[in-house]
């Protein structure tokens, strides 16, 4: 009886119960090793459910913003330009909205034109035509204006062509070998016109070439100096003078004081080509 009773006390007992230390707790279980593979390119589902920690922040609100704005007593914190984007974004939408419309309502799209589609008529038909209209047709006109400005300049210009009676300044240099490739002495009747009656007169590279040379003009003046009214000189044409305006004449010494006295220097004459 004693045995039985020590038989039921020990079957109330209950079993020990058994705790690790604190210094024996596994706080950071190791992580699964990857292949070499893995390391290099991590599995797709992996990135794609692990939050990135920037991502995961949430995004300050108007409201939020607006609030810190009155916590602090300071200017807002909101970007200025957002409501002037949207806006600018909204017109712009409803601008090329609208001009589809309109394009749709000129040129309906699920129709065909001369048998072509609509992308076919405004890529081989419409492009080319705004191209020749706003790209060729101001480029043929401003060469046309260029011209013709060029042609009334050089009519303009005191050439063998014009017969007017022009009227310049009158100078005298030593000459010697002129651009006509002729030898002159400052006792010939002779002249020398401006570069750009000669370089608009000239055909060629030549300068011994060039139609002026040889040619002969009359120059005239009143010689108030000398009290005996107008003369005239004629002079053969046998240098280009650089610093001459275009109705400038640069005469020989022999020349000049027949129509002035040299030590005048630069006086005003007039003179024509003889035909």
């Amino acid at each position: 009886m004693a045995d039985h009773g020590h038989g039921g006390d020990a079957s109330t007992v209950s079993p020990p119960i058994y705790q690790l230390p604190e210094w024996e707790t596994i706080t950071h279980p190791p992580k699964p090793r990857q292949s070499l593979l893995g390391r290099i390119l991590p599995l797709r589902g992996s990135i794609l459910d692990e939050p990135s920690p920037v991502l995961a922040a949430p995004r300050p609100t108007t409201a939020d913003l607006e609030q810190a704005k009155e916590e602090s007593g300071g200017t807002s914190t909101l970007p200025a330009h957002t409501s002037s984007t949207a806006e600018d974004t909204t017109t712009k939408s409803k601008l090329v909205s609208s001009l589809h419309k309109r394009l749709d309502s000129v040129l309906p799209p699920h129709r065909t034109y001369f048998g072509r589609s609509r992308r076919f008529l405004f890529l081989c038909i419409l492009l080319p035509i705004a191209i020749f209209l706003f790209v060729i047709t101001p480029l043929a006109i401003g060469l046309g204006v260029g011209l013709t400005r060029r042609s009334s300049k050089a009519q303009n210009l005191p050439l063998p062509n014009n017969k007017s009676l022009f009227t310049g300044d009158l100078t005298y240099y030593e000459p010697s070998l002129g651009a006509c490739g002729v030898q002159s002495n400052s006792g010939e009747n002779i002249v020398s016109v401006s570069h750009t009656i000669f370089d608009a007169a000239s055909q060629g590279s030549d300068p011994n070439a060039n139609p002026l040379c040889g040619m002969k003009i009359r120059v005239t003046r009143d010689f108030v100096e000398a009290g005996v009214g107008n003369r005239s000189v004629d002079v053969t044409v046998v240098d280009r003078c650089v610093g001459c305006a275009a109705t400038d004449l640069d005469l020989s010494p022999a020349v000049f004081e027949q129509l002035a006295p040299l030590g005048m220097g630069r006086v005003v004459g007039s003179w024509a080509w003889m035909s």
